[in-house]
């Protein structure tokens, strides 16, 4: 399973420290408490280690490398001052842990809830979580996916510039808090994922490259050099990584990791990091009995994610598709800026309906080059859908959710579309109930340089978008961080409160199986470009089912034979859910599926 690294308490005030540092001379242990450094011994690998005695939990430590500067631990387990000061040394064993009777889930089964723990609640914190539950609960979600909590500068960040992989978010609740979290889940039934970047490191707080190569000038990513995964010393900093995916599983529980833009993590050897990371997992499940999934996000459409090892693949459990998203976004807002220009039709929809990937390898005018390649074979369930998500919503230059953008009706139809489709269904925090608070990017750096920078860089992100500068929410303002937390009033709004019953209601019809026949190969698609329509009809032995979504401004009429009539199952303009219609709940011969509207029926 390779070679941990970091400070590892044992038992009787005993730590065992290891680092790696190939080509120091001289690493040491600096303990807060003591006049002394503890000096580390070097093996041929370039790991320094040592059993130290009279270390109890709490410790605070530093290493001291070549007699010289002293930095906190790259393999820190815990940053109680932040990410330029002491290290601190934490009893993993010391928690009892109360989840026994939690129960893997495999992907399929998962409906996920996507949340940033720093504005999900007015704590901010992981056990502030633990009162929504029941939340979520009601909702009908039954797997929470955090956002990054790596240590990282300030108390306020989404988590994409975490310098310490390791240790989990101080200000959040450190380590206690999170097992707190992820036991009460378990016990609740839920899963729970962590977000994951091995792509790159933040700006601030990052002295990884003090101790060894553990970036490469090979290669560059938008956020600098890449980190070394096939260049020299690349087995060791590839173990740095993996083991710390392993203790997010295997320590604290996790049941799979959301891995970050792989697309950035640069890997040309014979083994990818990825496929490397996936059998390590395996090994573990074999080890603890349980099952983990890996989730991919990834711009690059490959199917190689998610193919089997036997047919050359990395064996992930799953990977995010962008194209729903952009699909259905563009067909609501008709949005055409930067990549949204390559979507914005309802034969992509159907597309995307019938395979997940649009981009397979056609032409994209905004890349000005194809993309992807074909998802024929792959099963749909190993792709997670979504209306919004942190970065389609956040990296928006105000942070404009789809309830500032598009109606109520708008609203029900996007909702209907994403959870009657065939994919793993991921929802933001707060967009079962039409959320109208923005989510946007923000900092608390510590250095203005930088904060300088990044204000700046923002702004050039959205060269392809038309907006004022003066209009640019500040990433470092504390207020542009308060602005993104949800309104949990929504019960108050009529209109909100009907949208969470809709959500609940789709995802319990999901659940029972509603819409299982949408997953299948064969499921057949007609679109109507001009109307905006999308018709998707599957059927089995038994039963026919059509879903009817209606993008445009026009009523779209649905005939059956008179042999078989329909049983509209949901409808999104039926006055139950504030709408103006009123349909049958007899079986009916033909119906119209009004404007901006979903229609699913059995026939």
């Amino acid at each position: 399973m390779g070679r941990k690294v970091g400070a590892e308490y044992l038992k009787n005030d005993t730590c065992q420290f290891t680092v790696w540092s190939p080509l120091a001379e001289k690493v040491e242990v600096v303990l807060k408490d003591r006049n002394e450094p503890v000096s580390l011994i070097k093996d041929t690998q370039g790991y320094w280690e040592a059993e130290v005695p009279e270390v109890p939990p709490g410790s605070l430590y530093k290493i001291r490398l070549d007699e010289e500067d002293e930095f906190p631990d790259p393999a820190s387990r815990s940053q109680p001052e932040g990410v330029h000061s002491w290290s601190q040394v934490i009893n993993h064993y010391s928690h009892d842990w109360q989840d026994q009777g939690h129960e893997s889930r495999n992907l399929e089964d998962m409906v996920i809830y996507e949340l940033h723990v720093g504005t999900f609640t007015s704590e901010g914190t992981f056990e502030g979580i633990i009162e929504k539950l029941p939340h979520l609960e009601e909702l009908g979600v039954n797997t929470l996916e955090i956002m990054p909590i790596a240590q990282f500068p300030g108390d306020r960040n989404w988590g994409y510039d975490g310098v310490y992989p390791y240790a989990a978010q101080d200000s959040y609740g450190g380590a206690t808090g999170l097992k707190k979290l992820i036991e009460v889940c378990h016990q609740m039934g839920f899963s729970i994922l962590l977000d994951v970047v091995y792509n790159h490191m933040g700006p601030e707080g990052n002295y990884l490259s003090q101790f060894g190569p553990y970036f490469t000038d090979k290669y560059h990513t938008p956020w600098g050099s890449a980190i070394n995964l096939d260049d020299k010393y690349s087995d060791h900093v590839r173990n740095f990584f993996i083991q710390n995916a392993i203790m997010w599983l295997e320590e604290f529980h996790f049941d799979g990791l959301r891995l970050d833009a792989v697309h950035e993590i640069i890997d040309r050897g014979a083994r990818h990091f990825l496929k490397e990371l996936s059998e390590e997992v395996d090994a573990l499940e074999k080890k603890t009995g349980k099952h983990y999934v890996l989730i991919a996000e990834s711009d690059l459409n490959d199917n190689r994610l998610v193919t089997d090892y036997s047919k050359g693949g990395y064996g992930l459990e799953g990977q995010w598709i962008d194209d729903f998203h952009h699909a259905v976004h563009t067909l609501l807002t008709g949005e055409d800026a930067g990549y949204y220009q390559d979507y914005g039709k309802a034969e992509y929809l159907a597309k995307t309906f019938e395979q997940g990937f649009i981009y397979d390898g056609i032409y994209s005018k905004f890349r000005k080059r194809r993309v992807g390649n074909s998802p024929k074979g792959i099963a749909k369930n190993k792709f997670v859908a979504c209306i919004q998500n942190h970065d389609q919503v956040g990296n928006r230059v105000l942070g404009e959710r789809l309830g500032q953008l598009i109606t109520f009706e708008e609203q029900k139809l996007a909702a209907g579309t994403l959870l009657t489709s065939p994919f793993v269904p991921l929802l933001f925090m707060g967009e079962e109930f039409g959320e109208t608070n923005p989510f946007r990017y923000f900092i608390s750096h510590g250095d203005p340089e930088l904060v300088k920078a990044v204000q700046e860089g923002r702004k050039r992100e959205f060269e392809y978008f038309d907006q004022k500068a003066e209009e640019f929410p500040d990433p470092q303002s504390k207020k542009t961080f308060e602005e993104s937390r949800p309104n949990w009033n929504f019960k108050e709004d009529q209109s909100k409160n009907t949208l969470f019953e809709m959500y609940k209601l789709l995802l319990k019809m999901k659940k029972e199986g509603a819409f299982h026949l949408f997953g299948a190969e064969d499921t057949q698609t007609k679109f109507d470009e001009e109307n905006k329509v999308l018709q998707v009809i599957a059927s089995d032995k038994e039963t026919n089912l059509m879903g009817i979504y209606n993008f445009g401004k026009m009523p779209f009429r649905v005939t059956f034979s008179a042999e078989k009539k329909g049983e509209i199952l949901i409808a999104s303009a039926d006055k139950k859910w504030l709408g103006e219609e009123e349909f049958p709940k007899e079986r009916i011969k033909e119906t119209e599926v009004p404007p901006k509207s979903f229609m699913i029926i059995k026939i």
